[in-house]
Parts: structure tokens; C-alpha cells; sequence
């Protein structure tokens, strides 16, 4: 597998691997999505103008599941471009999506505070009320969902049941962003106005390490440690369990946000990271 590089115009913002060996992204400036395949080749399909697709994920239904934070809604795409939506209450801001508990997508509002989930026909239920801005969210090694509070520069754990609980990071005005759970049954998740990443093993107390770069977005590599993107640096960094951090160069000004990686028929692993200026790269990483 060799270094791609794909030129997209529109905002390449967020990523998700489709159950087709495709990957999407989401074009947060033009209001569409593109899907793109193992030799580039970019399709896209329009949303709506002002949409602003942010954060997107694969669902338990074989279909991409991604947030519209300019007009207030979920919507669901299938492998052949069939959209469907699911709207929100008015200024809701719905940013962060992942598949969790009870075949559903959990998802952050960073306007109105909410966590909530989206059944797979569309019922929505408002689960939680954190406040402070929530932004990225994962399900956790332990079953539970996991998200930043940018604005109460906290973490929250949500057990499907309502539960809630909230961690105060650290450092003070961290303004926590990205999250993900990894193999080492640990919550890594990154600090953009502090230069840090902090990981939390589920039981244990937040561990916080140096990061310049402004870093964003942090996705887990099947060989153990983390994956980060540098929004200010225009790099990406790989983090060990150890704490070991390399970092590898992008297109200056790119402004990298989004991450996924991904194994290809032979066993190969690639790193996409998706660049707001207008690119996305595939990068060989094992």
C-alpha cells in the first residue's frame, strides 16, 4: 500500500471506513459528502446547503450515520447514496455520533447540552442534559459512552441506563475535543487549547501528556497507542501506551481534523486523515 493523496474540495472534515472498503468523509463547507475508494476516486453527494456535516460513523445497519450541525439533524446514508434524515429541535447543533448500546447512535448537541440517541426507525431520546458544550463521543471498553465537554473542559461517562458522571480535566481551560476508547481498555482524548492528550483508564485518574499542535481529533491504532491529528501543525502524531510520540509532516496550512483507520483485504493498515484546507491522505502505518 503506497501514500495517497486526494484532492476534495468543500471542507474534508470527518471520516468513516463504509462496509463497502470505501472511505467518507464529510464536506463540512459545501454541505455534501464524498466517498472515496482504494484508488481515489472521489464521489459526492449533496445534503443541503448549510448542512455542515461534521462528525460521521458506521452504523449497525450497514449505513453511515453522520451529524448536520448547520441545520439540525442526523442523517443516515446507504453504500449507494439513498439519504434519509432525522431533525432535531431547533438549535440543537448536533456534532458527535458514534454506534453504541442497544444497536443505536449516540450523539452530542453542542448547542443545547444534550446527549441523546437515534434509534435505527428514527426515535429519537434526549438522554442526558451535561450542558457545556459536548462535542466528540465514543462508547467505551466498559459499555458506557464517553464524551468531551469543551466548554466545562470536563469528560462525562453515560451508562445507557441515564447515569451520568462527570470528570473535571486537569488542566485548567484544556477545552477537550476528540475522545476514543482503545485496546488497553483506556479513554484517550485531546486537549486543543492546552497541547495535550489525557487518557483515562476506566477506573483510574485522568493522565494528561505535552502535545503542541493544537491536537483534534484521535482515533485508536490496532497496534496498540493512539492516533492524533495536529490542527495547528499540520501534522499527525502516533502516541505508544508508553507515551512515545512521532509525528509525520501533511500539506502545510492543510488543517487535519478528521481521522479513521482502516485494513484492506491483504491485512494492511492505512491512516486516513482528512485536511479542511481540501485534501486527504492515506498513509501506510502497518
Amino acid at each position: 500500500m503506497s501514500i495517497l493523496s486526494v484532492e476534495i474540495a468543500g471542507g474534508p472534515y470527518a471520516l468513516a471506513a463504509g462496509p463497502d472498503s470505501t472511505m467518507w468523509v464529510t464536506l463540512v463547507h459545501s454541505g455534501a459528502l464524498a466517498r472515496v475508494s482504494a484508488d481515489g476516486t472521489v464521489e459526492t453527494f449533496g445534503v443541503a446547503p448549510g448542512s455542515k456535516p461534521s462528525i460521521i460513523t458506521a452504523g449497525p445497519d450497514g449505513a453511515l450515520w453522520f451529524t448536520r450541525n448547520g441545520d439540525d439533524r442526523i442523517s443516515r446514508i446507504t453504500a449507494d447514496g439513498v439519504l434519509d434524515d432525522v431533525e432535531l429541535p431547533s438549535g440543537s447543533g448536533p456534532f458527535g455520533i458514534v454506534a453504541g448500546p442497544g444497536r443505536a447512535l449516540w450523539f452530542t448537541a453542542t448547542n443545547s447540552g444534550v446527549i441523546g440517541r437515534v434509534d435505527l426507525d428514527g426515535t429519537v431520546t434526549e438522554v442526558a442534559h451535561p450542558g457545556g458544550m459536548p462535542s466528540m463521543i465514543t462508547t467505551g471498553p466498559d459499555g458506557a459512552l464517553w464524551f468531551t465537554l469543551n466548554e466545562a473542559n470536563a469528560i462525562g461517562r453515560l451508562e445507557p441506563s441515564g447515569a451520568l458522571t462527570v470528570r473535571e480535566v486537569p488542566t485548567r481551560r484544556g477545552g477537550p475535543v476528540g475522545i476514543a476508547a482503545t485496546h488497553d481498555d483506556a479513554i484517550w482524548f485531546t486537549e486543543i487549547l492546552a497541547d495535550k492528550i489525557g487518557r483515562i483508564p476506566t477506573d483510574e485518574a485522568i493522565q494528561e501528556l505535552d502535545l503542541p499542535g493544537k491536537p483534534h481529533a484521535v482515533v485508536a491504532d490496532p497496534s496498540g497507542g493512539v492516533w492524533v491529528s495536529l490542527w495547528g501543525a499540520s501534522q499527525v502524531a502516533r502516541i505508544t501506551a508508553d507515551g512515545e510520540v512521532s509525528t509525520v509532516d501533511l500539506i502545510p496550512g492543510g488543517e487535519p481534523h478528521g481521522l479513521a483507520v482502516q485494513r484492506d483485504g491483504n491485512g494492511a493498515t492505512a491512516l486516513w486523515v482528512a485536511m479542511e484546507a481540501g485534501y486527504l491522505w492515506r498513509l501506510p502505518v502497518g
